[in-house]
C-alpha cells in the first residue's frame, strides 16, 4: 500500500516546539531521589541478563562533571 494514503493514527499530544528538549523524570543515583531531566550517565551490561544503568540529574552532573553516556566519546 502506498505509504500516502494510508491513514495516519490520531495522537492526543501536541508535537514539540522546535528547539525544545523532552524532560526525563526518574531516580538519580547520586544523591539518590526522584528528579527531574535524569540522563543515563552508565550502562551496566550483562551477557546473559538484563543490564542496567546509572542515571544523574544536572545539578549532579554539573556537581561531579558527568557526562551522559550518549555525549561520550
Amino acid at each position: 500500500m502506498d505509504k500516502t494514503t494510508q491513514a495516519q493514527a490520531p495522537t492526543d499530544r501536541p508535537a514539540p516546539a522546535a528547539g525544545v528538549v523532552p524532560t526525563a523524570y526518574g531516580w538519580c543515583s547520586w544523591h539518590q531521589g526522584s528528579a527531574e531531566n535524569v540522563r543515563l550517565i552508565y550502562a551496566h551490561e550483562q551477557g546473559s541478563g538484563p543490564g542496567g544503568g546509572t542515571f544523574a540529574c544536572e545539578p549532579c552532573r554539573e556537581e561531579n562533571k558527568l557526562v551522559p553516556f550518549a555525549d561520550q566519546p
